[in-house]
């Protein structure tokens, strides 16, 4: 029987937290692997919120959807206009 007075310690281990660029550049190569437009595929994904249009080849489904697509449009947003338009 284990002893009721000693406090039990658990330690839960943290995931690796990559930016949303990094994501975008992630997906991005997964679907040029693949042979799909990354551009169609990622704007599918953002428009509809379905995660199909995205391939779970390296993972790429799987971290995309742990990017909120606000902020995956913020981000390319936010590249466009800081290198095109400054």
């Amino acid at each position: 029987m284990s002893n009721l007075s000693n406090t039990q310690y658990f330690k839960a281990q943290t995931e690796n937290i990559l930016d949303v660029s990094e994501v975008l550049e992630h997906v991005y190569k997964a679907l040029v692997e693949k042979g799909y437009n990354p551009v169609n595929q990622i704007v599918g994904y953002i428009m509809s919120g379905d995660p199909t249009y995205i391939t779970s080849h390296n993972n790429a489904r799987s971290l995309i959807m742990k990017v909120e697509r606000d902020e995956l449009i913020e981000e390319a947003l936010g590249y466009y206009i800081d290198n095109k338009l400054k």
